[in-house]
């Protein structure tokens, strides 16, 4: 497969969400309610704002059901909550604010386990249970296919596995299927093979890929991603983020690094870096360090030339 460069892409913001639900200091519903208003400001009109989880495993979600009593209702913005089982999946639709369900299952059995106590072919059957119940409610269900690129107690996940998940769900009909690189093990010639099988398996639903920077290598598998097929990108807005029961598992791809790196690509993310950085300052104060984006430590470029 000849790579190809796409005039666009979707961009999701899953700061709300992955961005902090493995901070140990709690962020209060009222800065998580501001981080949406900023990123819908810097142009995100997908936004994963929160998970309907055990607020005794995450206690950063414990607020899920507040945080969606008071989201911004702007036109044209769709709210995404996650759900890992009908429980979840209830919660979230009687919100009667949120537009889409994610669904999440896992490509290895210890991982499954770990992450929401099933086996990996269980977390198929319900994640396809989720997207049902999510469009019986006049929703979108979409779902994600954790440790797509490896697992942090099986070590190597299949490939041929990964798309056979993905087969069985798009009997669901979800309105993408993602592929996560939930520990940041992946590299661009692994993504490259594994997203191009699976936008072939699955089209045409549309592919989204879900990078961590753990080892240095997530902006560069956006840009594997984006050129293998992938129409739908995931970032967190300063690069934070991890899996509380994926050991060793660090921050998101920043929102600012993918958007710039993209746009100088020309490729059209419909966001505005200026404002994107703006946020990531006030989102230091809030975590009280510097976020580990890079392209807000940096100066602005192009230059503005002056007179």
């Amino acid at each position: 497969m000849i790579p190809t460069t796409p005039g666009a892409i979707t961009f999701v913001e899953v700061g709300p969400r992955d961005g902090l639900q493995n901070e140990k200091t709690l962020v209060s519903t009222a800065d998580k309610l501001e981080l949406i208003r900023r990123s819908i400001d810097a142009g995100a009109r997908r936004i994963e704002v929160t998970s309907f989880v055990n607020p005794k495993r995450v206690p950063q979600m414990a607020d899920a059901d507040d945080v969606c009593a008071a989201l911004p209702q702007t036109e044209g913005v769709s709210y995404i909550g996650l759900v890992l089982n009908a429980r979840g999946a209830e919660r979230a639709i009687a919100t009667g604010t949120l537009h889409e369900l994610g669904a999440v299952c896992v490509a290895s059995d210890r991982f499954a386990m770990a992450n929401q106590g099933q086996t990996s072919d269980e977390s198929v059957d319900s994640a396809k249970a989720i997207v049902a119940m999510a469009q019986a409610a006049g929703l979108k269900g979409q779902v994600t296919i954790g440790a797509s690129f490896g697992c942090p107690f099986e070590g190597e996940v299949s490939e041929d596995r990964v798309v056979a998940m993905a087969t069985r769900l798009a009997a669901a009909n979800p309105i993408e299927i993602g592929l996560a690189d939930t520990i940041g093990v992946a590299d661009p010639a692994h993504v490259a093979r594994l997203v191009a099988r699976v936008v072939e398996a699955v089209g045409p639903i549309p592919v989204r890929v879900h990078f961590h920077n753990t080892r240095g290598t997530g902006i560069a598998n956006v840009w594997a991603a984006v050129q293998a097929g992938a129409s739908v990108v995931d970032a967190a807005l300063g690069g934070l983020g991890g899996c509380p029961f994926a050991p060793g598992a660090a921050g998101n791809v920043a929102s600012e690094d993918v958007v710039y790196m993209l746009g100088r690509a020309g490729v059209n993310t419909g966001m505005d870096l200026g404002k994107l950085v703006e946020a990531n300052h006030w989102l230091a104060k809030v975590m009280d360090r510097k976020l580990p984006a890079m392209v807000a430590q940096a100066p602005a470029f192009p230059f503005i030339q002056t007179a």
